[in-house]
This record gives C-alpha cells, sequence and structure tokens, in this order.
C-alpha cells in the first residue's frame, strides 16, 4: 500500500526532518528511513478506516501501520468479521487490511513509544486531515485510544473541542459515535463519524480483553460484511 504520492511525501519528510523524538534506533535496526512515513492507506474507496496514535516497532519494521501486537488483535477481529473463521497467518492478516483505510495521528514511530506532545501532534495536522478529507471517500472511523479520538479536536473551536472532550467522558462512548467536521488544505470540509474505542494494546489492562467483543460490536454497527466494503 503506498503512503501518499510524491509531493505529498516530501511534504512528511521535510515535517519530520525539524522534529526530536523520532525513534532512530529502530529505524536504524531495520534498515528503515526515518523520515519516511508510515502511511497504509488502503483502497481510497474503502467505507470504514482506523485512526490510532502512532507506529511502533513492527509498524517500522514491515513499513505498515496497524501491523503489530494491537494491530493484529484488529486484523483478526476484521478477517472474523468477514469470514467467519480465525485469521490463518500473518500474510492474510496483511492481505484484509488492503480492504479498509488506515492513518495515525503522526506518521512516525516515537522513542519509548510514548504519545507525540501536542506539538508534534499539531505540527502534522494538517497533511494528516488533508489524506482524510482530499484522499479518502469513506466518512466513518473507528478510533483506537484516547489519544486517537482527542486528535480531532486539534484546530477546532473551544466549544467544538469541547464537546469532542466531553465526548470521551460519557460512559456510553464506545456504543455511540460523533459527528466530526474537518477542513482540508484545499479548502474542502468533510464530516466523519467517529465510533472510538480503547487502544488495542496488552498493557491496557482495563480494557484490553474486551477489546474483541467492543470492536465486533461497531463492526456489527457498521455493517462490515463482505459486499459492503466500499462506498
Amino acid at each position: 500500500m503506498s503512503a501518499c504520492d510524491t509531493p505529498q511525501r516530501q511534504r512528511f519528510r521535510e515535517l519530520a526532518a525539524d522534529i526530536e523524538g523520532i525513534d532512530h534506533d529502530v529505524y536504524q535496526r531495520y534498515d528503515r528511513d526515518p523520515l519516511e512515513p508510515i502511511i497504509g492507506l488502503g483502497r481510497p474507496d474503502a467505507r470504514v478506516g482506523f485512526f490510532g496514535r502512532d507506529p511502533g516497532r513492527d509498524e517500522v519494521r514491515h513499513g505498515e501501520p496497524f501491523i503489530g501486537a494491537g494491530g493484529q488483535l484488529v486484523r483478526r477481529a476484521l478477517y472474523r468479521q468477514l469470514y467467519g473463521s480465525e485469521l490463518p497467518d500473518f500474510e492474510s492478516s496483511r492481505t484484509i487490511g488492503r480492504e479498509f483505510f488506515w492513518i495515525n495521528t503522526v506518521p512516525y514511530k516515537p522513542v519509548g513509544n510514548k504519545a507525540w506532545s501536542m506539538r508534534v501532534k499539531r505540527r502534522f495536522h494538517p497533511l494528516m486531515t488533508a489524506l482524510l478529507v482530499e484522499q479518502w471517500q469513506g466518512r466513518s472511523l473507528i478510533t483506537l485510544g484516547r489519544e486517537a479520538f482527542l486528535w480531532f479536536g486539534i484546530g477546532q473551536s473551544r466549544v467544538e473541542r469541547a464537546r469532542i472532550e466531553a465526548f470521551w467522558q460519557r460512559t456510553d462512548r464506545f456504543d455511540e459515535a460523533l459527528d466530526v467536521t474537518l477542513n482540508g488544505m484545499d479548502g474542502s470540509a468533510a464530516t466523519f463519524s467517529v465510533y472510538p474505542l480503547p487502544h488495542p494494546s496488552p498493557l491496557n489492562a482495563t480494557w484490553y480483553k474486551r477489546f474483541p467483543s467492543l470492536l465486533a460490536h461497531r463492526l456489527d454497527q457498521l455493517a462490515v460484511r463482505k459486499g459492503n466494503l466500499t462506498v
């Protein structure tokens, strides 16, 4: 899956060259370019997309997002949803990912897997927003974790940001969805239905065991099934 077109890639590389905190050791270990953004956009007409925090070690290794432990949890659920059986192997997890749209707050692995600062997220926000608004035809996004969900408040008015933050505090946030409008760099705008879920990390002790059932519920809500994957 191509990250993005050449002018976009160059803009990402220019921004990344001026920030601190990229995990250069991991990129060097896997002989990967630390300025190359890890964005597996999938197909532009996919109905459903996934929005996460940032790439990890396995994402750097394979040059593909959502491919590590947390991503495999998501991909197993997708395979089970579409085929009614368990994911057979790693390559099948990569193949099924091509039917969906994948994006992160920042397309680079941070040192220590700590969330990127608000300053860095703001720096990349216009480019990431442009990918959503201008290159993707779908409008239903499943966000993974608090950082990914609250990203949608960046650059918004104080009232809108408060609305987004208040939604995250609701006890039914993993059952309901929130519509949020984003503005692209070309002047266009799009409204997305955002379906938050907890982060699928094994370190997330509160929600990790419940994550598969929560995701299955979201996939049912969005009518994810064979023959209904594109707009």
